[in-house]
């Protein structure tokens, strides 16, 4: 049975004679490696470490030809390790790339750049150029996907601009359990106010509750958001805590911030469709002209 399961491994991974070998690359978080292995179009091999519905922040890593990563402090818990592996071979943070983000009081910016997409186009492309240079046979199929897949980036911008605009402005606020969107927020203007902080790993205080329940009344506001990948037991303060002040407020739906889903939500692209028609249909802004992306 083992010598079976051996020469099977053997067989799959088996390269015929005078053929180069499909590169293989891991990346941490589905928001690199979904539109990556779409980009690849099947001439690399891409793999995610992290599943759908899990919380990216902590994960192990593999062997690979080229290592893709966000960076800013997202994969806090694997900077030595993406070290030691860098004097080995192309390890890559995409979203580092990029130059000019905000920073929150001289900390490192939100690493969370995959809520823009004309952000996020920019650092798949430091992506594709990765694996361009570590696969130059197959480059022209590379950047010929990715223009492809950078112009759905675009179209989805530009509806996601307009579906967010049809928000009626008073209303105009995404209240959620983690602060992931920020990139979101500046893009669309949209304000957002969350119970936590950008980790996972901090808890939300009593002081940061009252704010919260205060900006609901004071504003109006009638939705607050849960997310896949973090614990939605502070949306019963919020909306307990506004009950008492005499104002309904409900749960608006369920977005995706550090992972993607299932069915639509299991492409990035699929995965942003969703959070906007959802925070738009919520908000009361016309969401109606928000049709599914295929991919």
């Amino acid at each position: 049975m083992k010598r079976a399961y051996l020469l099977a491994f053997a067989t799959f991974f088996a390269v015929a004679p005078g053929a180069a070998a499909m590169k293989s690359v891991v990346v941490t978080i589905a928001q690199i490696g979904e539109p990556l292995e779409v980009i690849a179009g099947g001439k690399a091999r891409v793999q995610t470490l992290m599943g759908k519905g899990v919380d990216p922040h902590l994960y192990r890593l593999t062997r690979a030809d080229l290592i893709l990563y966000n960076g800013l402090h997202l994969e806090a818990q694997m900077q030595d390790m993406m070290a030691r592996f860098s004097r080995r071979k192309p390890v890559v943070a995409v979203a580092e790339s990029l130059t000019g983000l905000p920073r929150r009081s001289g900390e490192t910016p939100d690493p969370h750049v995959w809520m823009d997409p004309m952000l996020w186009m920019r650092a798949l492309d430091a992506a594709v150029g990765a694996l361009e240079d570590v696969d130059p046979d197959n480059a022209p199929v590379y950047r010929k996907n990715a223009s492809a897949y950078f112009a759905k980036m675009k179209d989805l911008d530009a509806r996601s601009r307009a579906a967010v605009a049809s928000i009626p402005a008073p209303a105009r606020a995404l209240v959620t359990m983690h602060d992931a969107f920020g990139y979101f927020g500046r893009a669309y203007g949209i304000d957002v106010l969350a119970i936590q902080g950008v980790s996972t790993e901090s808890e939300a205080g009593i002081r940061k509750i009252e704010e919260l329940v205060d900006a609901l009344v004071a504003r109006r506001i009638g939705a607050i958001f849960v997310e896949t990948s973090v614990s939605g037991r502070g949306a019963t303060a919020l909306i307990e805590g506004a009950a008492a002040r005499g104002h309904a407020v409900r749960v608006g739906g369920v977005l995706y911030s550090d992972a993607l889903g299932d069915g639509r939500a299991a492409t990035y692209l699929g995965m942003f469709d969703h959070n906007v028609g959802t925070i738009v249909r919520a908000l009361g802004g016309a969401a109606g002209q928000y049709a599914s992306i295929r991919r």
